[in-house]
Parts: structure tokens; sequence; C-alpha cells
């Protein structure tokens, strides 16, 4: 999901002592007798019905595990809030974060070691081994489950798409195509043909998803030392493009302050006809910003030919307080068992899951990157099917397209302070028809490496 803090933000986390607390909700054991945690819930903003549904799983959780209590919360990660919050102990017992914060955390002591119960779990062995490396401490110690597991996607309306004269059966599959579409979407609706995140590190996140696209790469690793290269051609291609969009076209967006919120709403409201992230972004556009269904299309992240093109891909760790007892882990780890994972591997739980979403009209079947093997999703898929609620013949073109393209880490070092980086470039490119891409890349270049250097 989409990173998106600020460089300072990470700096201030960083700063942190190891014995900052990271829950003030997980202050011990119940008088009971029974075990009680804090849970991530639902998101500020969310609909009644998502609400109940977590309720409901709580309970039903609650009921298989009667020595635990989970009281759920309403929280979502944001770059902006999460320093104060790991700083003043209002964290949740258990909560995710993004892929590139999980070491930082870990080496700072602020998360709890929970490796024996997690590879305790039945399914452990089978977890995809690349996507478990972003759970990992130095130690080689995993410290999280990983779940949401994204690859980027083109997000697009179908009826602007059809308004425009373009099939909406047949998504861009490369950034000429994107380009042409934008520009058709634009003169015959009168709507943005494509928009793109601006800020919130947002930016830079979509930026380097459309580097990887063209075959960039924004760093390179030798032993231990990182060099910055988000200069490279690639990325000078998708700034070009941008730009070009932008004021030769007049099909994209002039929008300079776009987040994974605001540009989800305008989206959703039928304003914009292509956007990228995440791949499963549907979930949030129908619970926040209740989107009609059948005006939404999802498609490979469009590419230019290559055999180093791919799709940026990244997701959530779910981790548990430093500062919860050891029966509060080991309840924590059963929740994010029950709540985020064995529903994709053991059939039982997965149609249990199921019943429970479909009953209070929740998205069911919303694709994201598979954590497992192929075999191990096609069974998923197969007892999934009869509760399915999304419209999965308008995602085909993702579907059938996941196995195949290659998925592409996020950048390992500094991730998020090289996305505040270009930032000001994407804004810079949007908002001045003579912005020099080549120099605003080689500032970028420059401060990323500043920072790869200090640390």
């Amino acid at each position: 999901m989409r990173t998106n803090r600020l460089a300072a933000a990470i700096a201030a986390v960083a700063s942190l002592s190891v014995l900052t607390a990271c829950s003030s909700d997980s202050s011990g054991d119940s008088g009971s007798g029974k075990v009680t945690i804090t849970v991530e819930g639902w998101r500020p903003g969310d609909q009644q019905a998502t609400i109940d549904s977590v309720k409901a799983q709580a309970a039903e959780f609650m009921k298989a595990n009667p020595d635990i209590k989970v009281v759920p919360k309403e929280w979502q990660w944001k770059s902006d809030t999460f320093p104060a919050q790991l700083a003043g102990g209002t964290l949740p017992t258990t909560f995710r974060v993004p892929f590139t914060d999980t070491k930082g955390l870990v080496a700072r002591k602020q998360v709890a070691d929970v490796n024996d119960e997690i590879m305790a779990l039945p399914y452990a062995k089978q977890l995809n081994p690349t996507v478990m490396e972003a759970a990992k401490g130095t130690d080689g110690k995993v410290y999280g489950l990983p779940s949401d597991v994204y690859a980027n996607g083109l997000h697009y309306n179908r009826e602007l798409f059809t308004k425009a004269g373009l099939d909406p059966d047949k998504p861009p599959t490369t950034w000429d195509e994107v380009r042409t579409a934008a520009k058709a979407i634009h003169d015959k609706t009168g709507q943005t043909g494509y928009a793109t995140m601006t800020k919130e590190n947002q930016g830079g996140w979509i930026l380097t998803t459309l580097s990887y696209a063209m075959g960039g790469r924004m760093e390179e690793q030798d032993g231990d030392k990182f060099t910055a290269t988000v200069d490279n051609d690639a990325t000078k291609q998708a700034l070009e493009l941008i730009k070009a969009m932008r004021w030769e076209d007049k099909s994209i967006s002039g929008n300079t302050s776009y987040n994974w919120g605001t540009i989800n709403e305008a989206f959703s409201a039928g304003k914009i006809g292509m956007y990228v992230s995440g791949s499963d972004v549907y979930n949030a556009l129908v619970t926040t910003n209740k989107i009609n269904p059948d005006e939404y299309g999802l498609a490979a992240i469009p590419t230019n030919g290559g055999a180093d093109v791919g799709a940026l891909g990244g997701g959530s760790i779910n981790l548990v307080s430093a500062k919860a007892t050891k029966a509060q882990q080991k309840a924590a780890v059963k929740w994010i068992d029950f709540f985020r994972v064995s529903k994709l591997v053991d059939e039982k739980r997965g149609i249990e899951d199921a019943k429970t979403l479909a009953a209070s009209k929740q998205p069911i079947g919303t694709p994201t990157f598979p954590q497992f093997d192929e075999e191990t999703w096609q069974k998923q898929q197969a007892w999934l099917k009869p509760y399915v609620n999304v419209p999965t013949a308008q995602m085909s073109s993702f579907l059938t397209g996941m196995f195949e393209q290659q998925l592409i880490a996020e950048p390992a070092a500094q991730t998020q302070a090289l996305y505040a980086a270009l930032d000001p470039a994407v804004q810079k490119v949007l908002a001045d028809k003579n912005a020099d891409i080549d120099a605003l890349l080689k500032t970028a270049n420059e401060n990323v490496q500043g920072i790869l250097d200090k640390s």
C-alpha cells in the first residue's frame, strides 16, 4: 500500500529509543484470566459494514479461542502519524507496516521476536521465500507475517473507456497505448485521462513503478554498499512521458496534491480514466469510496518490452508490539494467522472467512499477489469461487498475467527517503512545462546518494 511517509518521519522513527513503547493497549493480561490484545481493525472512513465484518470475525475468533479477548481498533498506517504513535505507545498490540519498514523496526527492537510462533504454523514452509525475506531481521529470524502482497496494476474506468470509443475489455499493454487512451478519454469525455500520485512519497513510489516497467532500477548494491541510480534512462523516459501527456496532450491531471486517499476518491467519482496503484486497492474503492463496480477495470502494468521490465511489488508485514507479554505475543500471532493468512491456505478457514465477509457485503476475490505458489493459489480460487463478489472478469488482464509478469521488489535501502526525493520531480513536471528533467533527476540522485552514504 503503499508507502506514503515522509523522509523526515523515517528519521523521527530512527531516533526513537529502542525502549519506545509500541502499544499502550497491550498492558498485560486481563484480570479475568483471559489474554487481551488490541488489533488493527478498520480504516478511518470505512463503512459500517466493514466495521461489522471485523467485529464478527473477532467474535468468531474468540469463540474458538475463549482464553483470548480481541479488541479491534480503528487504525491505518500513515507516514505522518506512525512515528508519534510508536513513540507515544498508542499502536495496537498487532499492526501492519509496509515491507520496507520492517527491518528498521526489528533493528531498533521496536517489535517482538515471534519467530518460534510463526515457524510453528502448519504452512510456514509453504510461504513464498521471496515474500518472507521482508519479514526477517538481519539475524535471519521471522518477526511478522506478510499479508496484502501486491503487484502494482493499471486501474481504469470502463465507462470512460466506452465513452471515448475504447474497448474496455482490451486495456493498454504498453505506455504508448496508455498515452493514446488517455488522450482519447480527455478529448471525448472532458475527464482526466490519466492521473498520478504526487506527494507523501507516493509520487516517488509510482514513478519508480513506471521506471521498473520501462526497465529501470533505482539502486545498485555491492555487498553493504548501495549506489543511487534514480537518474537512469527509464526514469527519465517515464518523466518525459508524464510531461508530454501533461503539456502536449493535456490528458494527464496537473493536480500536484494527489495521495493514495484523494486519488482513490477522484477515480471512484469517475473523474479519472486511469491511474497506477496496488492491485488490491479495489477493496478500499468499495468500502471507503463506494465505487460503482460496473465501471471498474484492472490491468497488468503496461511495459515497453525487454528482459528487465516488470511490476513493482510490495505488501504489509503484520508485527507485534515489543511491549506485549509472551502470552500476548502468542495470542497476536494466532489472530494474524486467523484474520490475515490461514484463509489463503486452509479451505475450511477460507470458506468461513468468505461467509463472514459475504454476510456484511465485503469484497471477496480482489486480486493480490500470491503469498504461496500457483498450485496453492489455484486451490484457494476453487473453494472461494462460490463467494466471489468482485468483477473478476473485469480484472482478467491482471489475473492472466499474474504469474508471468516479473515482480520487482521495492528499492531495498532507504526506500521512503528515495521516494520522497522523487516527489518534487513529479510535481515540477506537472506544474512547469519547462521543467528540466535531467536537472531534477540529478538533484534527486544526489539527495538519495547522500542519504545512502549516511546510513
